[in-house]
């Protein structure tokens, strides 16, 4: 598949609560047929439902060329209702969103959802990427580089540890004012080493579109990296930043 590459450029782009929009999105294989269609069905319904227990589920509905393969995870420091309630939204947002089209995926800021009629189960997918960033520069640029490029090793290294779900945090404080905030998480069907390699391919971007930013995301459908100088997992602790200053968004389909 070549590479479809979103860019959204933001500042401080989260909310402190769950939004109901998804921030990414990807649609394609066409169809008619009615029993692809209940099959999706199906899948969306036992991924909200399992998901929505354990935060992570995978499942399939029907047969032959007609089966539907999906997964679902919620970001791992949210809570179950946040979970439950981000799950639904994608559920809901599936039919708008990508109708009639048999590989699906959504994006949030708390879940991930797709369903595809691949086995994509315990495959790592770096074929689509979006990226965000916040278009405001941190003050001495170079040696806030270098900070974000050794937490986002902490965090990456920690995702990929045993017990960690697949998930890493660090926060790590910058100058007297100014902390910065990490986060990596890969879909839990992954084995460590392909977590490992796909938070790696993450990074290749960062000196095209995160360098000197004070924020970026870099989302794939097997994994994510995220940095900002706000707390935006949880606990939280102190001031997130405002979600809706210069919200600009731009998409590119490089060939």
């Amino acid at each position: 598949m070549a590479i479809a590459l979103k860019l959204f450029l933001f500042s401080l782009l989260l909310p402190l609560c769950y939004s109901a929009d998804p921030i990414a999105h990807y649609c394609a294989q066409s169809f008619t047929s009615s029993q692809i269609q209940a099959n999706i069905n199906q899948v969306i319904s036992d991924l909200t439902t399992k998901a929505s227990v354990g935060g992570f589920a995978t499942t399939s509905s029907g047969k032959g060329n007609n089966t539907i393969y999906g997964l679902a995870q919620c970001r791992g420091d949210v809570s179950a209702d946040d979970c439950s309630a981000c799950l639904a939204s994608a559920a809901k947002q599936f039919p708008v969103t990508c109708p009639k089209q048999a590989d699906a995926r959504l994006w949030y800021d708390y879940c991930f959802m797709r369903y595809d009629t691949d086995n994509f189960i315990g495959q790592s997918d770096t074929g689509f990427v979006t990226i965000l960033y916040n278009v405001n520069n941190a003050t001495d640029p170079d040696a806030f580089d270098k900070a974000v490029s050794k937490i986002m090793t902490k965090v990456n290294a920690e995702a990929v540890s045993p017990g960690s779900n697949s998930l890493g945090r660090e926060k790590t404080k910058f100058t007297q004012y100014v902390t910065l905030y990490a986060l990596a998480q890969c879909t839990r069907d992954l084995q460590p080493l392909q977590c490992a390699q796909c938070l790696s391919t993450t990074l290749q971007w960062f000196p095209i579109y995160c360098s000197h930013r004070q924020g970026c995301q870099v989302l794939y459908s097997s994994c994510n990296v995220r940095y900002e100088i706000y707390p935006f997992y949880f606990p939280l602790d102190g001031q997130t930043g405002n979600p809706a200053k210069d919200y600009i968004t731009k998409i590119l389909h490089p060939h």
